[in-house]
């Protein structure tokens, strides 16, 4: 059969969709018996839920599940991740073996939506964050894209606390996403009781109409009704839409229905059979539906391949903010290639992003002061490989984004972040602004590129490193003025340190980066006139760190090795290089970093109260030579 999203399905098609809910329902009884855990009842309230998006409403490919003209679906209740497989198996394109592997090792269908399923495009399950990714998608179909494909989004009642999901709302509704459709299932239950809320839809539709959304409520197991309100949203114009979806937790499921401390857990074994049977005997026909297909009007296009086609513009010796010469890079990368996105959070005339902005006002996404969302986001307009997105804002306040990059990070994205304000050079403002643990949160990400560029030349080749890039990048730049080190010409490489000063007469080796980079050529300059050498080395990337160039390099001064960083102890420098000599006996490594929080200062101050001023490097290559002898 075949299906209109623009009029009312007719009997025998209403009637379909309601069986192939209670297909859904017995497929995940199963898989959740076999698994003999997950959160079926989850699964069993958004039943019709699912069948009328993916049988009556979305239009898309099934052969082709991440062709770009698809309509999206994003499941942010993450947990009800059953029921989307049994979707997929619905169509056929999943087993049902595969369906009772869930959850077991070595199998894709876990207990959360991965996007190693080739229909998912975000990975979802701690919550809060689904709605996030689907406005960049519906921000790339409708300001990138310019294409027909609409974004779906299922959120649960109990996630609608979270705070990230009315920064979500308040996104979408600035920016008139009119291509965006979020089902709020309003089902009451949550994981150990009730939700806030419980079944009073109205005051979901009144927060939602607040923040600017066109909403409708409709019992969500009444699948006419659900038709009819995808219909409405399909008209609206320069307004997101929220469907609150009264449902049961459990749907038609004996004992279970409506019913507590049922979260995250299976029918008994020796029950299934008999639930299974109920379920069954309301199935009517054994009819199939057909997705409409989508509408093809997505351009082509490509974010592979970009070169650097001119050197960077400094010359040795000017001086220049990194975190001016990022923003000045992303402008340049921006006429490398037109799917070249930023993201900032209210901090563009600080991070230099504005330059981007001024350049390329219709690709700068201004995501104001909600970074949670702004990851979200991003995350969202990566999918399909549709951008490559730079996220900019204060080091510090990606933080606040932790779960939504560790998220990133399962979702396999190719996003790139970029933390500015970093380490102590922003001590006037006080301890909130300052970054001193940010290396220590992307060098925890798996698959995590972390560059730190020293100068103007090495931060341009960063930004085009990390475009290039696959898997998340973060970027960490500073605020101080420093001289630039290296030439136009000077070629850059992820993992490729860069020994910039040396001698056969070097007896200690010293690791600096950012402005400690800068202090530890001051302190070799400065024991240089006491005929005193050393060897610095600026690392480039912290992840992957040149093991191989400071191992040989230490070797070469008597195993005497001092990292000096911007940064706290726990997690920096010092410790990734700790890890990467551990094997070397005859490596001694002494750490220098900032040993607790700040007040407010000046930067000079700053660096050298905490010990990681070229006063205090002189000062410890000379213990270094005192203690091992020269």
């Amino acid at each position: 059969m075949g299906n209109d999203t623009m009029a009312q399905p007719d009997a025998s098609v209403v009637q379909v969709l309601r069986d192939i809910a209670n297909r859904l329902r017995i497929q995940s009884i199963k898989a959740t018996c076999a698994a003999n855990s997950g959160h079926l009842t989850s699964c069993c309230s958004a039943a019709e839920i699912m069948s009328v998006l993916f049988f009556h409403t979305m239009k898309y490919k099934q052969t082709e599940p991440a062709h770009p003209d698809n309509d999206r679906f994003i499941l942010s209740k993450g947990h009800a991740a059953p029921v989307l497989s049994a979707i997929w198996a619905e169509m056929g394109s999943i087993s049902d073996s595969d369906l009772l592997s869930l959850r077991k090792l070595n199998c894709d269908l876990e207990g959360h939506p991965t996007p190693r399923l080739p229909f998912v495009d975000v990975a979802t399950g701690s919550l809060g964050q689904g709605l996030g990714a689907a406005c960049g998608i519906a921000y790339t179909g409708k300001y990138f894209d310019k294409a027909s494909y609409r974004v779906f989004c299922l959120l649960g009642d109990g996630e609608s606390a979270e705070g990230s999901v009315w920064e979500a709302l308040a996104f979408a509704s600035h920016y008139s996403l009119d291509n965006l459709v979020a089902v709020f299932e309003v089902n009451r239950l949550g994981q150990s009781g009730t939700t806030p809320l419980e079944h009073c839809t109205d005051i979901h539709q009144i927060r939602l109409e607040a923040f600017g959304w066109n909403t409708y409520i409709v019992d969500g197991h009444d699948v006419e009704a659900l038709c009819q309100a995808f219909c409405q949203a399909s008209q609206v114009k320069n307004k997101p839409t929220a469907i609150v979806a009264k449902t049961s937790k459990g749907q038609d499921i004996p004992d279970i229905e409506d019913a507590e401390n049922w979260h995250g857990k299976p029918v008994p074994k020796d029950a299934a059979d008999a639930v299974i049977k109920v379920i069954e005997s309301q199935i009517q026909t054994n009819s199939k539906l057909t997705a409409k297909p989508p509408v093809e009007n997505s351009p082509q296009v490509n974010i592979h391949g970009i070169e650097m086609t001119c050197v960077p513009d400094y010359k040795i010796g000017d001086t220049i903010a990194t975190r001016n010469a990022c923003g000045l890079a992303l402008a340049k990368l921006g006429y490398a290639n037109e799917r070249v996105i930023v993201l900032d959070g209210d901090t563009k005339n600080s991070t230099f992003s504005e330059i981007f902005r001024k350049e390329h006002p219709e690709r700068f996404i201004e995501c104001f002061t909600a970074e949670q969302n702004m990851v979200s986001v991003a995350l969202g307009c990566a999918t399909r490989d549709r951008n490559i997105a730079f996220v900019s804002t204060f080091a510090a306040f990606l933080t606040q984004a932790f779960d939504q990059i560790r998220m990133g990070a399962i979702s396999q994205t190719n996003i790139n972040l970029i933390g500015s304000h970093c380490g102590l050079a922003v001590g006037e403002e006080g301890p909130f602004q300052v970054a001193l643990e940010d290396l220590a949160m992307f060098r925890s990400i798996p698959s995590c590129t972390v560059f730190y560029p020293s100068d103007a030349t090495s931060t341009e080749h960063a930004v085009y490193l990390a475009a290039q890039t696959k898997g998340m990048c973060f970027i960490r730049t500073s605020q101080l003025e420093t001289a630039v080190i290296y030439s136009p010409q000077e070629k850059f490489e992820i993992g490729q340190a860069k020994v910039i000063r040396q001698s056969v007469n070097d007896q200690v080796t010293v690791i600096g980066a950012g402005v400690t980079l800068h202090e530890a050529l001051r302190a070799a300059e400065n024991l240089s006139q006491e005929d005193i050498f050393i060897r610095v080395i600026d690392p480039f990337t912290i992840k992957p760190l040149d093991a191989d160039t400071i191992i040989s390099n230490a070797k070469a001064t008597g195993g005497r090795l001092i990292t000096v960083e911007d940064h706290y102890r726990e997690g920096g420098i010092g410790e990734a290089v700790c890890a990467a000599v551990s094997q070397e006996p005859d490596i001694l490594v002494h750490q220098m970093a900032v040993s607790a929080v700040p007040q407010s200062g000046k930067p000079s101050e700053f660096l050298d109260m905490f010990g990681i001023s070229a006063r205090h490097i002189v000062a410890a290559v000379k213990h270094a030579l005192l203690n091992k002898g020269t």
